[in-house]
Formats: structure tokens, C-alpha cells, sequence
């Protein structure tokens, strides 16, 4: 069977003649979020027999949603091979107005990840696999239905969640697309961020697609001695190269470059480091996310002391650098940044 949250509208449509079938299909499923092949009422019942016996919504399921008291939701998906992963859906603003409601979905490219990061706990189980470009437009789907969030309502997405995107270079690539189809989702590339370690020459490659996906730098160190030691592939391509790497990615006008920058107790949460980083960014029109380690068992890295974030943050600030702290949300369910993990589904 085939995952039919696999194809764009355009290779539907090269199976399913004429071409507005293949539109009647993505209307079902990114429009009403329908996944029985049975109920897409307008879809001929030859065309429907095919769905039924070639194709499958079934592939990815959610196995387990947890609430957090912020009003954060993870989700732990399923997946036909028998393995997990998770995905987290943020609301961002006021809940209890909902013309303010602005939702965010962190999305997972893969099943754990092979980068390693030592602050991480997704990186303890290592790389499991690929998400396939219909695993992750599923996670879309599941919790926009879940949500009861209408087609037309806007939504960001941040991938963000496990793996490292752009080591599944072709299925994110395939996704995005997916994603921002007008026909189906239609989620502009300009509400998607795409986080990365630093894999120097998919930046480069990514930019050269021109997307207008916004890019997001987990940088977290300023000197590649302690960057390394947190971040193992930055032997691979150390500061410099990704930095040159950065310099070349389009960017929208009214856009800016994000560096993420995780700051850990007594490792990289001192005013030295405040001003390495404010000369390692200087030409780029920049915006620095400082987030604070998020704990989790057996770990050695502590949180930092929200003073020294501040400080932190006031002196980029003070030197004309935007600098914001990001709000870790989720935390009581394990869903913020660097906690999320394949898990035991139980069933």
C-alpha cells in the first residue's frame, strides 16, 4: 500500500485522469481532513476502488496526546514499522480569545538523530530512520483535525522537533511542498522554519532552491572548541564554514536569519560570550532566540539562572543586536526543546 499523504498534487494527477480528481482527492484530505477513501462523496467510484486498494491513510497513527497545563499538546505518533516519534502543538497566544489564537506545530523529520547533541535527549537513541514526506505532512493533518483548525485559519510551522531536517534533505524538501500547496494545506513557505545543526552544503543547497522557507541556526557555542563538544558535527563543518555557508541564503526583505542559542548553566551563559557572538553576527541581519536548557534525567547540564539570561539578552540588546527569550512550553510533559524522544507505544 502507499501513503497517499506521499504525493503532491502534481503526481496525483499524472495517475488520477483528468487532473481535478487528483484535486477532489487533496480537498478531502487537506481540506476536511478525511481519511476514509469511502466518504469522499464527489470522487468516482472507480477512482475510489483504486484509493481503497492501492493507497493508505493509515500509515502513521496517534497512539497517545498529552496536555500540558500551558495548553500544549504532544503527540505521540505510530508508525507501520512499529516505531514512534513525536510532534508538539503550540498555541502561542491568548486562548481564550480566538481571534488571537496564533498555532505553532514543531514537526519531526526523523525517528531519532544521529547528530548527537550532548544537551539532547532525542540524540540518546540515536538515528532510527527517515521520516518519509507523507510521515511528516501527517503530523500536520492529525493535529489541525484534532485542533478543529479550519483550512483557511493560518498556522506556523517550525521543524523543529527530532531529527535534523536537513539530513532528510529530499523527503523535507518534498514535504514543504506539500505543505504549501494551494490546493491542500496551502501553508506559505514564509510560516515555515526549517531549524538545522549546520550541515554547511545542504544550507547552500536549500538556498539555492529558493524557497522562501525561513532557516534557523542552532548554533548554541561561539568557538568551535565548546561548539564541538556540544554539537559533535561541528568538526564536520565548523562556525566559519557554516557562517560563509549563511551569508549566501536568501532571505525575504522583512525577514531575518535565527540563531538559536541554548544556554546552559556555566557553559555559554557568560557576558564573554554575549560579546564573541555579537562580533561572530556582525553583517548579518540577525535574530537571536536565547533558549534555556530544558532538563531532563541523568543529564549533567543544568538551567541557567534567568539573571544571566537576561543580562545575556540586554547586552545584544544594548549593541543593537534583536535578541528575544524564548518561552519553553510543554515542559511538564516533556515537550519542549531537546525532550522529545522515541517512545514505547503501548497499545
Amino acid at each position: 500500500m502507499h501513503n497517499i499523504y506521499d504525493y503532491t498534487l502534481e503526481e496525483l494527477q499524472n495517475i488520477f485522469q483528468p487532473p481535478y480528481k487528483a484535486q477532489q482527492i487533496y480537498s478531502w484530505l487537506y481540506h476536511r481532513y478525511i481519511e476514509d477513501f469511502n466518504v469522499m462523496s464527489n470522487v468516482s467510484k472507480e477512482t475510489r476502488q483504486i484509493l481503497i486498494e492501492q493507497y493508505s491513510t493509515q500509515e502513521v497513527q496517534v497512539a497517545k496526546v498529552e496536555i500540558s497545563t500551558d495548553g500544549s499538546k504532544k503527540y505521540l505518533f505510530k508508525t507501520s514499522d512499529g516505531h514512534s516519534f513525536e510532534a508538539v502543538f503550540l498555541l502561542m497566544k491568548d486562548h481564550q480569545q480566538d481571534m488571537k489564537k496564533h498555532y505553532t506545530i514543531c514537526l519531526s523529520s526523523q525517528i531519532g538523530c544521529k547528530v548527537g547533541c550532548a544537551f539532547c535527549l532525542t540524540a540518546r537513541g540515536g538515528l532510527i530512520r527517515n521520516l518519509s514526506a507523507g510521515e511528516i505532512v501527517f503530523q500536520v493533518v492529525s493535529i489541525k483535525r484534532d485542533n478543529h483548525i479550519p483550512k483557511e485559519k493560518g498556522i506556523n510551522i517550525v521543524f523543529m522537533g527530532m531529527g535534523e531536517p536537513l539530513d532528510n534533505f529530499e523527503n523535507l524538501i518534498k514535504a514543504i511542498h506539500i505543505l504549501s500547496c494551494k490546493n491542500g494545506l496551502d501553508i506559505s513557505p514564509k510560516r515555515q522554519t526549517i531549524s538545522t545543526s549546520g550541515i554547511a552544503p545542504k544550507i547552500q543547497e536549500l538556498g539555492q532552491l529558493n524557497l522562501g522557507v525561513q532557516l534557523a541556526l542552532s548554533l548554541h557555542a561561539v568557538d568551535d572548541t565548546l561548539r564541538s563538544k556540544l554539537i559533535p558535527m561541528n568538526k564536520h563543518y565548523n562556525i566559519q564554514e557554516i557562517i560563509k555557508s549563511l551569508r549566501m541564503f536568501p532571505i525575504n526583505s522583512r525577514k531575518r536569519l535565527m540563531f538559536e542559542y541554548l544556554m546552559i548553566d556555566e557553559v555559554n551563559d557568560d557576558i564573554k560570550s554575549a560579546r564573541s557572538l555579537l562580533r561572530l553576527l556582525n553583517g548579518f541581519k540577525a535574530k537571536v532566540n536565547l533558549i534555556l536548557f530544558n532538563p531532563y534525567e541523568k543529564t549533567r547540564f543544568k538551567r541557567p539562572k534567568m539573571e544571566k539570561v537576561r543580562a545575556f539578552q540586554e547586552f545584544l540588546l544594548q549593541h543593537g543586536l534583536l535578541c528575544t527569550i524564548r518561552e519553553s512550553k510543554g515542559l511538564d510533559i516533556s515537550a519542549a526543546c531537546g525532550q522529545l524522544r522515541e517512545q514505547e507505544c503501548i497499545t
